[in-house]
């Protein structure tokens, strides 16, 4: 009984904070109400124990929409995405685009004629879908995790003004900083 309240509270304020990404009036404050409702949807699966991709849900958003902040607070015009600003563009277009897929969905729901099936599951089926995602892949997905920390690193350095040796000045036989308090005298 726990299980399932919990489990319709996670799902509500999966929606709530869903829509809240559309209510807000900010860039960063849309990003962390996705992250919420993302968040949400992850322990939903959690609760109904599909805990590999709970985890992953909520892993993948989490990491996801902080480097999305990072970026939007280096990027961005206004001061760290918190300058007010509309979230919708053209509002009645998309909430009749929105209402029409909805309805499409609905109808498709009801007169689809779905297919049964006899089988019984599998005992574990968040282990074969592990295994189906990630079995002969596994490797793949490291090395390419590790080629793209080493791209992001590599961007951040070679971005920025002073270089990666440049740390002490114009002088690279310096031995210590300038002094910005002094004049900028160092040796």
């Amino acid at each position: 009984m726990w299980t399932q309240i919990a489990f319709w509270l996670c799902a509500a304020g999966a929606v709530i904070t869903g829509i809240l990404v559309f209510r807000v009036d900010s860039m960063a404050r849309a990003t962390f109400s996705l992250l919420a409702s993302f968040v949400f949807a992850g322990l939903a699966l959690l609760l109904v124990h599909l805990t590999y991709l709970g985890v992953l849900v909520i892993l993948m958003m989490i990491m996801e929409m902080l480097i999305m902040v990072v970026f939007m607070v280096m990027y961005m015009m206004n001061p760290a995405g918190l300058m007010p600003m509309s979230m919708v563009h053209n509002p009645k277009g998309s909430l009749g685009i929105a209402v029409g897929t909805f309805a499409l969905l609905v109808v498709g729901i009801y007169l689809i004629d779905w297919p049964t099936s006899q089988a019984s599951p599998p005992p574990d089926t968040t282990r074969q879908l592990g295994e189906a995602l990630m079995g002969s892949k596994m490797l793949v997905m490291m090395v390419l995790g590790l080629a793209l920390f080493a791209a992001i690193v590599v961007t951040v350095v070679l971005s920025t003004h002073r270089g990666r040796y440049d740390r002490f000045g114009d002088r690279l036989d310096r031995t210590r900083p300038r002094d910005p308090v002094r004049g900028g005298v160092g040796r």
